[in-house]
């Protein structure tokens, strides 16, 4: 026995150093300690768990093993001949679809245009001038003499490109004069600029919008505003397009919802437009302002379209209703379209504005605008200031282009009265009409599914999207031909998060006089009723 001792006691010596030594090397790592604590009250609570575990982790070593080994032994190895005979029989997937006939024929349908882009362009296919209702050139800044001279200027002193985003030495003093001008106008505390149109509104939504938000946005927003709200990765529930009593019943629902499970009070915002790019409609901002203010909501407006268009000096919509801009928490307007320039911008407070400045995608990571384009955006807004006729010239050209158009029996006209955006469907001989469009169809007291961007009646659409575009562009090549220049609605089919239906969009120009604008609607009028007839 004392022998056997003898023999055993160098190797639990050994091992017992072993441990010691192991236990000394482990406390010294970090968080050693919780580790510790938590096997010693775990066994201590409960044995069998410690050795559930322990038998766990074996198991994992040893089919992390056991993988490993399978995975050499089922390696097919193959010759170098057979590599390149399986190289040559590979056929990559295409990275597109192939064109379609129509979408072949729609590229080779677009017009080209040489020297300046104005109510009058000259096209490169024919060499002769057309009369432009395609353009957003609403207010006629386009090629005006005072701001090229202006433009001219700042490209000599301060050159072309602004070499970086705002936050990395890409701020001039320029784009700094262009924000405090459109506070300025607006009346708002305070404007950040984009550089880009479409990411600017994609990018102010998920600078406010993160996950376990509610957003309540209208069921006809554009494209820009859908994806800035699918990057937003919130809570999203749809109302019925332009129906602020369909909003009303999806915020209630909303709150319901909230106290049904007990969830807390999240930040929570209305998503719209002033005049909507699809289909020219325009929303009752009043209205919509005091359903804000009565269920707590913020609300962030995309005015694209109205700013520069509607109100006396082209404030939008908050000029047009008389309300303070300062009641939109996220005011977002183009600077591309009614000032001629490009990019966009946010207006509102200015807490809302420095957020921004840290957080919106598009104004960290993108060049800042050209310092140019920035003094012709604010010299346009100064023209737009001393110059209301401007506006009052514009509205008159709309009111002269919807008396006649509105008593053609061939289309149907979604738009507001005032818009500068007119969009003209080919009408339906069936009953079943788009839901903007629809005058026969029997209203459904069935409420549409908010958590679905599908209308309620999307079942009854019926109309054929690639017959009605081919028409719509042969009507588009009738008007050309003629020396109108107009363009179908552009649409990124299936990527939107439902196809709107196609349409010819009509921008109206307050560079025309009164009796151009007539006689182009006049040309238009005769190729709809020209190529609808061959249809009947």
């Amino acid at each position: 026995m004392n022998a056997t001792s003898t023999t055993i006691a160098p190797v639990l010596d050994f091992l017992a150093h072993t441990l010691t030594t192991a236990e000394t090397a482990f406390n010294k790592l970090p968080g050693s300690a919780v580790i510790q604590r938590y096997v010693k009250s775990s066994h201590q609570n409960d044995p069998g768990r410690t050795i559930l575990e322990l038998i766990l982790f074996i198991f994992a070593i040893r089919t992390l093993l056991q993988s490993r080994t399978r995975a050499e032994k089922n390696f097919i190895k193959f010759s170098d001949k057979e590599i390149d005979e399986l190289v040559d029989e590979w056929t990559p997937e295409p990275l597109g679809q192939s064109l379609t006939p129509q979408e072949q024929a729609d590229l080779a349908a677009v017009p080209i245009i040489t020297g300046p882009n104005g109510p009058k362009p000259k096209l490169v296919s024919t060499g002769k001038t057309a009369i432009n209702l395609a353009s957003f050139n609403f207010t006629g800044l386009s090629g005006h003499e005072e701001i090229k001279e202006r433009a001219v200027e700042t490209l000599r002193k301060y050159g072309l490109g602004s070499c970086g985003p705002p936050g990395f030495y890409g701020t001039l003093d320029v784009h700094m004069e262009l924000e405090r001008d459109i506070a300025d106008f607006l009346g708002t505390e305070a404007a950040i600029l984009y550089s880009q149109g479409f990411s600017t509104i994609s990018s102010v939504i998920p600078a406010f919008c993160k996950r376990g938000d509610i957003i309540v946005a209208d069921r006809g927003v554009n494209f820009s505003i859908q994806k800035g709200i699918q990057i937003s990765r919130s809570t999203v529930r749809w109302f019925d397009h332009n129906d602020l009593k369909s909003l009303e019943e999806v915020l209630e629902s909303v709150e319901k919802e909230r106290k049904k499970r007990r969830g807390p009070l999240t930040r929570r915002f209305i998503v719209t437009e002033g005049i909507f790019e699809k289909d020219g409609a325009m929303v009752d901002l009043p209205k919509l302002i005091d359903i804000k203010f009565k269920h707590k909501y913020r609300l962030i407006l995309d005015e694209s379209i109205s700013f520069g268009t509607v109100g006396r000096t082209g404030r939008g919509l908050t000029e047009l209703y008389n309300v303070p801009a300062s009641k939109v928490d996220m005011l977002v307007g183009s600077v591309a379209n009614a000032l001629n320039s490009c990019g966009g911008f946010c207006a509102g407070s200015q807490i809302v504005v420095n957020h921004q400045r840290i957080n919106g995608l598009s104004f960290v990571f993108s060049a800042s605008m050209p310092a140019l384009l920035s003094v012709a955006g604010s010299e346009g807004i100064n023209i737009l200031r001393n110059t209301p006729s401007i506006l009052a010239s514009l509205q008159e050209n709309i009111q002269a282009a919807r008396a006649i158009l509105d008593r053609v029996d061939c289309i149907t006209i979604p738009s507001h009265p005032a818009s500068p955006i007119i969009h003209l469907y080919v009408k339906n001989s069936k009953s079943s009409l788009h839901p903007s469009t629809a005058t026969t169809i029997v209203p459904s007291n069935k409420p549409s599914n908010p958590t679905s961007i599908l209308p309620k009646d999307a079942a009854s659409w019926d109309w054929d999207v690639q017959a009605e575009e081919k028409i719509l562009q042969d009507v588009v090549d009738e008007a050309l031909a003629q020396g109108v220049l107009i363009t179908k609605a552009k649409r990124l089919r299936g990527q939107e998060m439902v196809d709107p239906r196609p349409s010819i969009r009509l921008a109206l120009t307050s560079a025309l006089t009164k009796k151009e604008t007539e006689k182009a609607i006049g040309v238009v009028k005769n190729a709809l009723v020209k190529v609808l007839s061959k249809r009947r």
